[in-house]
């Protein structure tokens, strides 16, 4: 399992002296206890997609904080934020591409009859479903909305 693959990491990180990702990796593994708590699952763990939920918000945490610091003219805290994000990205399944993303709200606007932007909902919730985590809830909705205007 991927919390498996962290905790490997994080010793091998150890072990290697290396600094940014070890701590990164146990603010990362923090999180997931937390959200192991607040869900109150701590006995069994967390499922497979929300273990992915949560490093998707720990990647979206660092790209903001990098963004402010950029604009509040500290670029070394800056890059430390962006070198955390790019060690938590490795953790996240790649992202579908624009096609495949394409192609999955056709199918499934197909499927569900979606005939105008009233259906949006329906439409994000299949698309959602079946991109399991591969494609941001941005990006979806950008193309659900795009298809949904051209009918």
């Amino acid at each position: 399992m991927l919390k498996q693959r962290i905790e490997s990491d994080l010793k091998e990180a150890m072990k290697q002296k290396d600094e940014l990702r070890t701590s990164t990796l146990r603010m990362l593994l923090a999180a997931v206890q937390n959200k192991e708590i607040s869900l109150t699952k701590k006995d069994e763990g967390l499922s497979e997609e929300e273990f992915l939920q949560v490093i998707r918000s720990e990647v979206k945490k660092r790209k903001e904080a990098a963004e402010g610091f950029e604009k509040g003219g500290r670029t070394e805290l800056s890059e430390k934020e962006k070198k955390e994000a790019e060690i938590l990205e490795i953790y996240l399944p790649a992202e579908l591409s624009e096609e495949e993303l394409n192609v999955i709200v056709k199918q499934v606007m197909r499927d569900l009859g979606a005939s105008s932007e009233k259906d949006f909902g329906a439409v994000m919730k299949g698309v959602m479903t079946a991109v399991l985590g591969r494609a941001g809830g941005n990006r979806v909705a950008d193309a659900v909305k795009r298809y949904l205007r051209d009918l």
